[in-house]
């Protein structure tokens, strides 16, 4: 598998702290050079290595906060 190129634009934040140092994150990423989007995984400490996770452009991120803001928790 080729390697595939990446940037963490910039940290928003820590969502939580997992074993081995690897945190569940929300960053800023820019994937292969393209315009940085929302992205939420685990990272490894270096963040080198990573989990599979989501990126959501502004629009879904947005949406997705309607749908957060909404629930009763």
């Amino acid at each position: 598998m080729e390697d595939f190129k990446f940037e963490i634009t910039d940290h928003l934040g820590v969502v939580s702290e997992g074993k081995g140092g690897w945190n569940l994150e929300l960053n800023m990423v820019s994937w292969s050079d393209r315009e940085p989007k929302y992205d939420l995984r685990t990272w490894s400490p270096d963040h080198k290595k990573m989990s599979k996770g989501i990126t959501l452009s502004k629009d879904e991120i947005l949406s997705l906060k309607n749908v957060l803001n909404g629930l009763n928790i």
